[in-house]
């Protein structure tokens, strides 16, 4: 499995959005704490159909033990007292007739929506699935999160299948779950002009 340390990425970097100062990292297994504290100030509604309940330090340690393994590559973007304001993850699966696939999961921090962190993020977690030798990107989100899947719309990514029922938020209903997809190999790298923008 690849390691971050292949990576054609130059981290850390540092840009203003909106006003803010953010820095870009690879996230590292020491980060746990730092990502149980962004968890923890989320509103409810952030937390309600994440995969996993990243509230609880087992489930992040988990997490950490996949970047060290390789099996997850992730970047913080922080601020500069150090807080984590958004994060992007490229999840590898396991089975050998998937390797090709990385799930995409990004996550930003409610006071800094709207400023193109997602955005920024996300072309970074584009090129680590590029230098992973990845094909495509899958995203799930329930079919409720309009928000999200108007996102991922924009970013490029098409919807590939709805299954029924198919997950449980914390409150024990069942929702909808929506998979969408999107091609690497067509994938154009903004981030660099960005980065100098």
């Amino acid at each position: 499995m690849a390691q971050a340390s292949t990576h054609s990425r130059t981290y850390p970097w540092s840009t203003t959005l909106g006003g803010i100062q953010l820095t870009f990292r690879l996230m590292t297994p020491e980060d746990g704490d730092m990502v149980v504290e962004f968890a923890r100030s989320l509103p409810e509604e952030d937390l309600m159909f994440l995969r996993t309940d990243i509230t609880q330090p087992a489930t992040v340690k988990n997490w950490m033990n996949y970047i060290k393994s390789g099996r997850s590559i992730s970047v913080n973007a922080e601020t500069q007292d150090g807080k984590i304001a958004g994060y992007a993850t490229v999840h590898m699966n396991e089975a050998n007739w998937t390797r090709h696939v990385g799930e995409l999961r990004v996550l930003v921090g409610p006071a800094y929506r709207g400023s193109g962190l997602g955005k920024r993020l996300t072309n970074e977690a584009f090129s680590m699935a590029k230098d992973l030798g990845l094909k495509k990107i899958t995203a799930q989100m329930s079919t409720e999160q309009r928000g999200a899947r108007a996102v991922f719309e924009h970013l490029g990514f098409r919807p590939e299948a709805l299954l029924a029922d198919h997950v449980m938020s914390r409150d024990g209903r069942t929702h909808d779950l929506l998979i969408m997809s999107y091609d690497v190999a067509g994938f154009n790298n903004e981030a660099a002009q960005s980065r100098r923008r």
